[in-house]
């Protein structure tokens, strides 16, 4: 049965919650905890008064989408804003752009040309500092260099590259000559990557020979080799070599479709005419997967998606014209494109960004690079706050923090145990703020979300964002109440939402047809009497005990609210009585002793907490659980391995 639809007669009216989520609810309606916003960022906001652009977007939302795309360059303007019929909408109907004249071309040629693009730093301690005249020869060079090699506008390059310079240079570079890029991420194994190859049907890879993770060398090639080595239509595989380190054999090349990414490169070709492509053309594609079946090949097209990011690089955000951002995600994902790439870039800001995982070599490591570079807005997520929590507030506070103003967290929902301890320990010494938001790769940006002129209400991700129409709804997509738990729907198209799913129509349409003319995403939300939202999990993410529905990220937040817990994840396991019995995987903070009273005492919480039904079979306490680099925890790796099943390469299920 479907958990988002009514089970019976007497339940048409009301959409079928777990028990654990209805708890959610109980506890965010008792719970009135406030952060105001500091009086100095409210004053310095970029919307200094939201009201008056919400009011504009939802008065005459073309105007205000209008406005907001005059904000980047355009080859030929458009002759229509926006042209929807569901599930299909296009925006800036005959426009004509280059994304990277809006992200380079126009910071060359006017005052930004010696500014610092990007600032990257390895894992290793390697530093790079890219200006945007450097960057704008890097990117060219390459882009003719991928001409040389036969791509053409629309084509498709996979780009399996860790969070290198090379990875942003290679976007950059596709989507200069109109190409398709789609970025794998740098950890997945050989299945996952030939899965994306052969959906987009790409001619060109481009990968790095390794990355680094936590001081070890992890090679990539040898996924490539095996990924592609019988697919025809692949005709070139560009591999950019970091170099030998110390004992390490040299890369060696034994294919005539293998070619290195300077090697093809010729100095003094700086110069690449930018191809203009359709408002409505692809930028990317990115692939994401659910809990089963083949990935997803989410299509972003180039003129809505570079409008939304730019706006919200500023209006989210608030990336100014002398700030340093860090977004501690990866390439790999959207934040990457979105946040590290387009929208940064387009502004003409100044990106910091890093390879490796937050807290290696050693816990220090991100409060050291925030002192050391000046960071003063950052993007993570809430399993990193988690883990920076789990440390211990001694460790930010040896650091110099007093420039970091701002701190986004998305990816999950934010508990409000980290929210709470990151706002005293993390912006404390600057008097900023840490703020919420809620969005996914089929959303190229933030549509809920906290701004620093908000009341801060930890628990609740914030209100919709100018342009956003969200709703809380039931089963037959009737709105609900405040106070009533539902499914989160967007009752209009946005220009940084997905235009499709490449190759697959009929799943593109699934996101629009469950209530019709809405966009349905797929999480349980509710929101209170003022219009902030709490996204308190995926809706298939329900577990069934008893015939009771329970959700995993309700336990898991049951478990992080007590004292001793730094991290965990839940999953449930086959049960022959019950259906299904709850296992959860728990870190303890640092100086907790692991025993039998502990894991009565945290059994005992969930009881308390949210009922005996809730309360896990059993706990298994770790020293650490299976993620991605972005910070997510991968509950299908740790389901597998308890069911026997061989559960594959970590990284295979690191989407």
């Amino acid at each position: 049965m479907d958990d988002r639809m009514p089970e019976g007669p007497g339940d048409h009216d009301r959409l079928a919650l777990s028990e654990s989520q209805q708890a959610a609810i109980q506890r965010l309606t008792r719970d009135t905890t406030v952060i105001r916003p500091p009086i100095k960022l409210a004053r310095e906001a970029f919307l200094a008064n939201d009201a008056v652009e919400r009011a504009h977007a939802e008065t005459d939302p073309e105007s205000f989408w209008a406005e907001r795309a005059s904000e980047v360059e355009w080859a030929e303007p458009w002759s229509e804003v926006l042209r929807f019929e569901a599930p299909h909408h296009q925006w800036f109907v005959g426009g004509q752009l280059n994304v990277t004249v809006s992200c380079i071309d126009r910071h060359v040629y006017g005052d930004r040309r010696n500014k610092a693009a990007l600032i990257w730093v390895g894992e290793d301690g390697e530093e790079h500092t890219y200006t945007y005249n450097r960057l704008f020869r890097e990117v060219n060079r390459f882009a003719n260099a991928l001409k040389r090699l036969g791509v053409v506008k629309g084509d498709r390059v996979i780009v399996y590259m860790p969070m290198v310079p090379e990875g942003i240079i290679t976007m950059l570079a596709c989507a200069r000559i109109g190409a398709i890029h789609s970025v794998v991420f740098a950890g997945m194994g050989t299945q996952a990557l030939r899965a994306r190859i052969e959906d987009s049907q790409a001619r060109v890879v481009v990968c790095s020979d390794f990355t680094l993770r936590r001081g070890r060398k992890v090679p990539l090639k040898p996924t490539v080799d095996e990924a592609v080595r019988d697919l025809t239509f692949v005709e070139h595989v560009v591999v950019h070599r970091r170099g030998s380190r110390p004992g390490d054999a040299p890369v060696v090349f034994d294919s005539e479709r293998e070619k290195d990414f300077y090697d093809i490169q010729q100095a003094r070709d700086i110069h690449c005419r930018p191809v203009p492509v359709a408002a409505e053309d692809p930028l990317f594609i990115l692939y994401t997967s659910g809990t089963t079946g083949r990935p997803k090949g989410v299509v972003h097209a180039a003129g809505g998606y570079l409008v939304g990011v730019t706006y919200l690089a500023r209006a989210f955000y608030q990336i100014g014209e002398r700030d340093i951002y860090w977004s501690t995600s990866d390439i790999g994902w959207i934040v990457g494109h979105s946040f590290i790439v387009y929208g940064p870039l387009s502004i003409g800001a100044t990106v910091f960004c890093r390879e490796g995982v937050p807290d290696h070599p050693s816990p220090d490591v991100t409060w050291e690079l925030v002192e050391r570079y000046g960071v003063n807005i950052m993007f993570t997520s809430p399993t990193a706050m988690r883990m920076w929590m789990s440390h211990g507030a001694e460790v930010p506070r040896r650091y110099d923090l007093s420039r970091l103003r701002l701190i986004a967290c998305a990816g999950e929902p934010l508990n409000p145990e980290a929210h709470l301890w990151a706002q005293q320990n993390l912006v404390g010494q600057s008097d900023g703020l840490v703020v919420d938001n809620f969005w996914q790769t089929e959303i190229a940006g933030p549509v809920l979300g906290t701004l620093p002129t908000f009341e801060v209400r930890p628990g609740k991700v914030g209100k919709p964002l100018p342009g956003v129409v969200a709703d809380v709804v039931g089963p037959h997509g009737e709105s609900l109440p405040p106070g009533e738990g539902g499914l989160l729907v967007l009752r209009a198209p946005l220009p940084y939402m997905m235009s499709s799913i490449w190759n697959d129509p009929a799943r593109y349409a699934d996101y629009w047809s469950q209530f019709p003319g809405c966009y349905a995403a797929g999480d349980i939300a509710v929101r209170d009497a003022d219009g902030y939202f709490a996204v308190l999990g995926r809706a298939d993410d329900v577990m069934n005990v008893a015939g009771h529905r329970i959700g995993t990220a309700d336990v898991e937040g049951s478990l992080l609210r007590h004292p001793s817990v730094a991290e965990s994840a839940v999953v449930g396991l086959p049960d022959p009585i019950k259906g299904q019995r709850i296992k959860a995987f728990v870190v303890l903070k640092p100086g907790i002793a692991a025993g039998a009273g502990l894991v009565g005492s945290l059994k005992d919480h969930v009881r308390q907490d949210l009922g005996p039904i809730a309360v896990p079979a059993d706990i298994d306490l770790r020293d650490t659980l299976p993620k991605t680099r972005s910070g997510k925890i991968v509950r299908r790796y740790l389901k597998a391995v308890e069911m026997g099943e061989d559960p594959g390469d970590l990284t295979t299920l690191a989407d």
